[in-house]
């Protein structure tokens, strides 16, 4: 597939730069507006004002690290994508990988739907299969009051679809399939949920337990996929070993749960940044490990003999929205959706699931090369030099005298190493 962008996009030292530098370069390669330019040199965050509003009991607001990962290519198209989060390397990891992915013709997505679910259960019920039968033969009805509980939606192009009834020990769940358009969905189907639940009472005799949507949301379902030449890994040996790590997160649930949660670094990082709900997401992530009766590694990697490279695959429910929620009274979710070039659902949730993949390959790589922990060395110094009290003139001293004397990176080393370099300092300069 060809790159849309046909202008070069220039990326080199961007991790080096200075904040405003990467902002301007954000600029310079198309990603930013004038608007959004300025916001993010200012720092612009959420309001307390607004704050106030959309919380209970509010008394300040919670800032973290906005970052940017350049060098994705999506189904032809590139992307910096903005990636909100506290933890040392994962940015840099995405990057890494993406570059990597890039230089082999970058990932490919699937939609294979973008649809909401929600459920009520039934109970007290005598006759489970008489009950079934009289819910499925007034399904248009029950259609069209869940769409007269939310007409707007209807005016958009969505609304309820269909109904799917099944028996579930005492219960009779009724499960109602909506077309969301670009919203979330939780407040649409929870509405038409209760408009709907004293019909069904009626139609069964029975009584609702709950009406409510559904986090798994198995017809919003999403996959990235991608094929990498072994030399850009190190060689077969790595990229077999990589394929066996893949294998072995399935088969151990211990292995299963960090690999995972290294997938979800990445994608939260990219939910928060756009200012959707990140809780549902990995929810529904989590709950689709376990599909097949037991939690499993999300993502497959298998190495192809004949080819010589490497083949990913990640399929995750992503029901991502590009409006509602805090996505239009945040001032950096909309400059997050600025620099992606304002993606509708559809694409966002297409990027947030490449990010998934491009930040598994980078961790497994590391685990079955150097070993995790070379790559955090660097940014966790850099964190413990800040906590130790180390100005920001320091910070780059004590991290580079603390690797060059390759010594055990830890609170009270980077202390001795800042206490060294303000001897040094006071000698030479007082």
């Amino acid at each position: 597939m060809k790159k849309e962008n046909q202008k070069k996009l220039k990326w080199l030292g961007f991790q080096k730069k200075e904040r405003i530098e990467r902002i301007q370069m954000l600029k310079d390669n198309g990603y930013l507006t004038d608007e959004f330019e300025q916001i993010l040199k200012k720092n612009e965050n959420l309001s307390l004002e607004t704050a106030n509003q959309i919380t209970e009991n509010n008394i300040a607001t919670f800032s973290l690290p906005m970052g940017i990962a350049p060098n994705f290519l999506i189904d032809g198209k590139e992307y910096a994508v903005p990636m909100i989060t506290e933890e040392p390397s994962v940015i840099a990891a995405a990057s890494y990988a993406a570059k990597i992915v890039a230089k082999c013709g970058g990932f490919k997505t699937t939609v294979l739907d973008r649809k909401m679910i929600g459920e009520i259960a039934l109970y007290d019920i005598i006759d489970f299969e008489r009950a079934k039968n009289l819910i499925l033969k007034n399904e248009d009805k029950i259609l069209e009051m869940a769409n007269e509980a939310y007409p707007s939606i209807v005016k958009r192009g969505g609304g309820a679809i269909c109904l799917e009834v099944k028996k579930l020990e005492e219960f009779l769940v009724v499960y109602l399939t909506v077309d969301v358009k670009e919203a979330m969905g939780a407040n649409i189907l929870n509405t038409m949920l209760e408009g709907i639940k004293p019909l069904l009472e009626e139609l069964t005799n029975s009584t609702a337990l709950m009406g409510i949507l559904s986090n798994y949301a198995t017809k919003s379902l999403v996959t990235a996929t991608c094929e990498i030449d072994s030399k850009l890994l190190g060689g077969i040996h790595v990229a077999k070993r990589i394929s066996l790590a893949s294998k072995f997160a399935k088969i151990d649930t211990y292995r299963a749960a960090t690999h995972n949660k290294g997938i979800f670094n990445g994608i939260d990082a990219v939910v928060i940044a756009t200012g959707n709900d990140w809780r549902g997401i990995e929810a529904a992530g989590h709950a689709f490990a376990a599909k097949n009766g037991k939690y499993e590694g999300l993502t497959s990697w298998t190495f192809d003999e004949n080819s010589d490279k490497l083949k990913g695959e990640l399929t995750l429910p992503m029901p991502v929205a590009s409006v509602g929620g805090s996505i239009g009274l945040n001032p950096n979710v909309a400059a997050a959706f600025s620099i992606l070039k304002n993606p509708n659902a559809i694409k966002l949730a297409k990027i947030i699931v490449s990010v998934g993949l491009a930040q598994n390959l980078a961790a497994i790589k590391a685990l079955v090369t150097t070993g995790i922990q070379k790559g955090h060395m660097k940014l966790q110094a850099r964190t413990l030099a800040l906590f130790s009290g180390a100005k920001d003139c320091e910070v780059d001293l004590v991290v580079n005298r603390i690797l060059e004397k390759k010594i055990i990176i830890n609170s009270e080393n980077i202390k001795k190493i800042l206490k060294e370099i303000r001897n040094i300092y006071k000698k030479n300069y007082t």
